[in-house]
């Protein structure tokens, strides 16, 4: 039986330029990378080329990542930016006339009222972020969140439906916003 090295070690060997633990980072984080290109692309072969290239985009820019910070969301932002650039690839090779990997005839709209697809992949990435941070928190600030700004109730709502004081919701939805705020950072740094 094996183990699983510890991830602070493994992200320091990263950042030390330690070749020996490129395949356990992909190991760790080919699979999720895959299912949010996937997401943003449509497209398994031009995922599995965004997930390719943010990992030799990683490896190259081993140095320049953070040990003090988690791996994870710089190893994300990476492949939303490959993501983007397959995708900006693959658009350029297609014809005018043939839909385009989202679905849209080039030629059916004019630049002023062309979707913008790079947003709705943009904002994909930080919808999957989001939801990755809210199931990170206690399920007590988790459930006064979906409640709130998913579900629409008002605090007085949510304080007779979970038969807990108002002020106790107010400091649940208080410390659940501060800690979701602290693992989203790294969108705001993303910007």
């Amino acid at each position: 039986m094996t183990t699983t090295p510890d991830l602070a070690s493994l992200e320091a060997r990263f950042y030390r330029g330690d070749e020996t633990v490129i395949s356990e980072i992909f190991r760790l984080y080919s699979g999720p990378m895959y299912s949010a290109a996937y997401s943003m692309l449509g497209n398994r072969d031009m995922a599995a080329d965004a997930v390719q290239r943010a990992f030799v985009q990683a490896w190259q820019a081993a140095s320049t990542y953070d040990p003090a910070r988690s791996l994870k969301p710089w190893l994300y932002a990476i492949t939303r930016r490959a993501a983007i650039d397959v995708y900006r690839r693959e658009r350029r090779h297609t014809d005018h006339l043939s839909l385009n990997v989202f679905g849209y005839h080039e030629t059916d709209s004019t630049a002023d009222n062309k979707p913008t697809r790079e947003l709705d992949v943009d904002m994909v990435w930080k919808t999957w972020q989001v939801r990755e941070a809210l199931d990170q928190l206690h399920p007590d600030e988790r459930n006064v969140l979906q409640l709130a700004y998913y579900d629409g109730y008002s605090q007085s709502e949510i304080a007779s439906l979970l038969n807990i004081a108002l002020g106790t919701v107010k400091s649940r939805t208080a410390r659940a916003q501060r800690n979701l705020a602290a693992l989203l950072t790294h969108l705001k740094d993303s910007e």
